[in-house]
């Protein structure tokens, strides 16, 4: 609502960037907190389901966005204003129904000891530069098709395809998790999403582009949905999950404040795509290597299925 009102730059920083990244910080933790108490075994394919919601909306919500927008009347204002009445009675609804199953932990707001292990710390760095190399193509899918010749509103929508295949990037490597190891699928997300970066410059036509949007939004969504799976590996007490996924959440989203800027920085330094791929697909590759290589901090050893 308060987007709705927004007409100075620092206004929209304000209300888009720091509250609602602020708000949604707020909302995620908790949920993916009150899931994985619910789950052991199937922990992974849970945070998959539950993750997959937000990638159903980025498919939903940016249609409905543009349509409103350019083929009515409404404007901007009341564009955003008709999202925000459909999104109210769905936060009020998750209020209600997001319950957790233990009493919240009556300890230190904070787990400063989590950081003394080596495998969640290896995870958090693994982590973090998965999260600094893979907003490239979600960044930059766009305007990137546009620089190969698609018209304009069919790149529109090359976010939208991302987000519907990130969907099943979400939920299918979380029930691969729960067989395969949360570690190995995680690390394998960051490993394929590394060299599908690295393969930027090969989509040349329209076909190619969106096959390359598919490719990259299951890869994505790996990471997205198995990121948290991980950490929960590194915690024997359900009361300490939520701690431990918003500390470890917490530190590797700063990596959103690196990546984009500086892959921007690129294409207005060379004027091309090539150096975005060639750095989001470097970090996001050594993430899912650092990510694999903490299985050797844990008593399963390298070759397992943790």
């Amino acid at each position: 609502m308060m987007l709705s009102l927004c007409k100075e730059y620092w206004q929209f920083m304000l209300a888009q960037g720091f509250l609602m990244g602020t708000m949604m910080g707020l909302l995620q933790f908790p949920a993916f907190a009150a899931v994985s108490q619910y789950f052991d075994k199937k922990r992974a394919a849970a945070l998959g389901a539950v993750v997959s919601g937000s990638s159903i909306g980025g498919v939903v919500f940016p249609i409905a966005f543009s349509k409103m927008l350019n083929s009515t009347d409404l404007g901007f204002g009341w564009s955003v204003r008709i999202m925000a009445f459909i999104i109210t009675p769905l936060m009020v609804f998750s209020c209600f129904a997001i319950t957790a199953r233990l009493p919240p932990r009556k300890t230190k707001l904070f787990l400063p000891s989590a950081f003394k292990e080596a495998t969640y710390v290896l995870i958090i760095i693994g982590m973090f530069l998965m999260f600094m190399g893979m907003f490239a193509p979600l960044f930059f899918i766009p305007t990137y098709a546009v620089s190969r010749g698609m018209k304009p509103t069919l790149a529109g929508y090359m976010l939208a395809i991302v987000n519907a295949a990130s969907t099943f990037g979400r939920i299918i490597p979380g029930i691969l998790a729960d067989k395969y190891g949360r570690l190995n699928v995680f690390a394998l997300g960051g490993v394929t999403s590394g060299i599908t970066i690295l393969c930027l410059n090969l989509a040349k036509t329209n076909a190619g582009i969106i096959v390359y949007s598919v490719v990259v939004g299951f890869t994505t969504g790996t990471i997205i949905s198995g990121g948290s799976a991980a950490l929960t590996v590194c915690t024997k007490n359900a009361q300490d999950l939520g701690t431990y996924m918003g500390m470890g959440l917490g530190v590797a989203s700063l990596a959103a404040l690196v990546g984009p800027p500086s892959q921007g920085a690129l294409v207005d330094r060379y004027g091309g795509f090539q150096e975005v791929s060639i750095l989001g697909g470097v970090v996001c590759l050594a993430g899912g290597l650092i990510v694999f290589a903490s299985k050797a901090t844990t008593p399963h050893g390298l070759v397992s299925k943790f």
